[in-house]
């Protein structure tokens, strides 16, 4: 009778005594751990457990997937990180001179069939001067008899609420949180450069007992404008020292389209080429495009393409054109009126070049005429003193024959005169 008594409290202590009491019955292969809080340039020791190894070794990574330690052996070259026990139920490693870069989710992991994690939550938090108001001091968990005041570092904000895009004038709700804060952060909103009212920020202590997490809503109308608009969630803390630590949120509005119509050439004439252009914005972008010309009907095109084609305008074609640009949200019809002008007198490229060359050639005329001019006024100069010269002494005869006489007279009398007086 004592020994069958005996054995359920063997089975009770056995049970109360196993790591993770009744989970590890369920399935022995998985790892656990714990999140940790370090103040920066002080230690952590990560300790991963598992009670079945399955003949596999645990692994450490850090937040960006880096493997610290498998097993006994370093993966990551960092003097900081040091084996502190490796056992097929146990890899533990500590963190020393931990910075703000180091806080993040860390994962122990065994190679398993499947692959089984666990995370570790380290957080940071950063110690600054605590000679401060008396209050301040007061309040902090080192007082008295330390003169430092434990912060936190507020974690990236997560924005929350939107689910798929939004018709003009709806109604939006947008929740912002961040953990991880000590004192508790503040919220505040933007919409690109404005400030948008938002709900007052809510605190929530962690289950750490030591950091808070804060939370804040914000609602709006939104219009047209807003299309592609950015929703930002600041969060302000002292530990920030100014730097950005924020979420955003872009935001699609579906609003009805609008449309304007543009002629290309803006001054058509009688004999052109013109395109009407039917210029549709919306969301989402106008798909069909129905053109009009009134006093007219059936209507002139149907199609998704937006530009009405005149290939040689005539006079008959003016009058005022219609474009309906249609989508899902609904139309809007846009009106332009076209005056068809007489062709234009400006003269063609080609008869300019004619008139270039033209000009070209009356100018070498001219300079050619001028050349003329001096030529022959030269040779009438040169001309008359030869006939000077010949006719020389017979200026006082009274008649021709008389010159003639008196001229070769004169030249004879002239060599006498030359024979005489030699």
């Amino acid at each position: 009778m004592g020994v069958p008594s005996v054995l359920p409290l063997l089975l009770l202590f056995a049970c109360s005594w196993a790591p993770g009491g009744a989970n590890l019955s369920q399935d022995d292969s998985q790892p656990w751990t714990s999140d940790e809080t370090v103040v920066a340039g002080g230690t952590v020791v990560l300790k991963c457990q598992v009670k079945d190894h399955e003949n596999s070794s645990l692994q450490w990574s850090n937040p960006a997937q880096q493997t610290l330690y498998f097993g006994e052996k370093r993966a990551l070259r960092d003097n900081r990180i040091q084996l502190v026990k490796s056992t097929p139920h146990e890899l533990s490693i500590s963190i020393s001179n931990v910075a703000l870069a180091d806080e993040g989710e860390y994962t122990c992991s065994i190679f398993t069939m499947p692959v089984r994690t666990a995370k570790s939550l380290v957080t940071v938090l950063e110690a600054i001067s605590a000679w401060r108001a008396e209050c301040d001091l007061m309040a902090s968990p080192s007082y008295p008899g330390h003169p430092l005041y434990m912060v936190g570092i507020p974690q990236k904000p997560i924005i929350t609420g939107y689910k798929s895009s939004l018709r003009e004038k709806e109604t939006i709700i947008l929740n912002c949180q961040s953990s991880g804060s000590k004192p508790a952060a503040q919220l505040t909103w933007r919409k690109g450069e404005q400030e948008l009212p938002g709900e007052p920020t809510q605190i929530q202590e962690d289950p750490n007992g030591k950091t808070f997490t804060v939370s804040s809503s914000v609602m709006f109308q939104v219009t047209r404008e807003d299309d592609g608009a950015d929703i930002l969630c600041y969060v302000n803390h002292e530990s920030l020292k100014g730097a950005d630590r924020s979420a955003s949120q872009r935001i699609e509005v579906l609003y009805t389209p609008t449309a304007k119509i543009r002629p290309d050439p803006p001054h058509p004439r009688e004999g052109q080429k013109l395109l009407l252009h039917c210029e549709g914005r919306g969301n989402p972008i106008p798909q069909q495009y129905l053109w009009e010309k009134e006093g007219s009907v059936p209507p002139l095109k149907i199609t998704q393409e937006s530009a009405l084609i005149f290939p040689f305008l005539n006079k008959s074609d003016s009058g005022t054109y219609g474009c309906t640009a249609t989508s899902n949200m609904g139309s809007y019809k846009a009106y332009y009126t076209l005056n068809v002008n007489d062709p234009s007198p400006v003269p063609s490229s080609s008869s300019t070049y004619h008139a270039i060359i033209g000009g070209i050639v009356a100018f070498v005329v001219f300079l050619l005429l001028i050349l003329l001019i001096f030529l022959g006024h030269y040779l009438i100069r040169h001309k008359g003193t030869y006939l000077t010269h010949e006719a020389k002494g017979s200026d006082d005869a009274p008649d021709a024959d008389t010159a003639i006489i008196n001229a070769e007279g004169g030249q004879s009398g002239g060599d006498d005169k030359k024979e005489y007086f030699i």
